[in-house]
């Protein structure tokens, strides 16, 4: 996962090199730089760049936040506010970077720098996604912040990168869906079963797991008595995914009680899957 870019504050944004460097400061050296002593924000934001620079990134945070509290209304605020939540980004503390980032938001929301702070919610989202065995909520929050992103400022860099992001996180949500699919069909449970291919195939049909959802689905339908929707699944699988092995397995399971109105080659013009629904 690169490293966000910063372009707004470009004095302070790191390179290869300096994140490289790391040299992690003793907890008594960080008690010393963040204890309450009077300073003025040259200082303060001089030090917190400085360890920023040196790869220390949550003595780094803490400092950016002393300027804040010490100096609120001055412009350096502002920078060290957006600042702390990339020095907590960098330090893997995502929940201190999206609160930092939401309220640099709350306080500047019409800033040129707002889409980096809606890029640094989103990306400390997405490096949270974990494997689609575990609850996916936070993955779901990754694509919405992503979304709120591409939305609000559709010709920044940000934005590109969050919607490459976005197919992503959309594939990982319907392997959440397949999992549990196949996690029903295990134990026989079709209707349960189907209504999870059935998600993917509407919501996610763009994704790498329609082809083996609609085959899924023709064998769930099979199962649960509903000939014509089973036949139907295979039409669709066969028209867009001819030459896939999904395809073959479902042609092979519609065939077992009768012929299916779709040939192995599907010479019919293909046909499009449902589109999914807007929220």
């Amino acid at each position: 996962m690169r490293t966000p870019q910063f372009r707004p504050i470009a004095a302070v944004a790191l390179t290869a090199a300096a994140l490289a460097t790391a040299g992690c400061a003793g907890g008594n050296k960080a008690n010393v730089d963040t204890a309450y002593i009077a300073r003025d924000v040259g200082t303060l934001y001089s030090a917190a760049k400085t360890r920023l620079d040196r790869g220390q990134y949550k003595q780094s945070a803490a400092l950016f936040d002393e300027v804040e509290r010490q100096h609120p209304y001055s412009i350096w605020a502002r920078r060290a506010q957006l600042m702390g939540a990339f020095a907590y980004y960098l330090n893997k503390d995502y929940t201190e970077s999206i609160q930092s980032a939401q309220r640099f938001l709350q306080v500047h929301p019409g800033n040129r720098d707002a889409p980096y702070a809606y890029y640094l919610i989103a990306l400390s989202y997405y490096e949270q996604i974990t494997d689609v065995t575990r609850d996916q909520k936070i993955t779901q929050q990754a694509l919405d912040s992503l979304g709120e992103l591409s939305r609000r400022y559709p010709n920044t860099r940000y934005a590109a990168d969050a919607r490459l992001k976005m197919d992503l996180v959309r594939d990982h949500l319907a392997g959440k869906e397949m999992e549990i699919g196949r996690f029903y069909g295990r134990r026989g449970q079709w209707l349960a079963a189907s209504m999870r291919y059935r998600s993917v195939v509407d919501q996610y049909q763009m994704t790498t797991h329609t082809p083996e959802a609609l085959m899924r689905l023709t064998e769930s339908y099979l199962n649960l008595g509903l000939r014509d929707e089973a036949t139907k699944a295979a039409a669709v699988l066969g028209a867009n995914y001819p030459g896939t092995e999904w395809y073959e397995r479902a042609y092979k399971l519609a065939n077992e009680n009768g012929p299916v109105p779709v040939p192995p080659a599907a010479a019919a013009a293909p046909v499009e899957t449902a589109a999914a629904p807007t929220s």
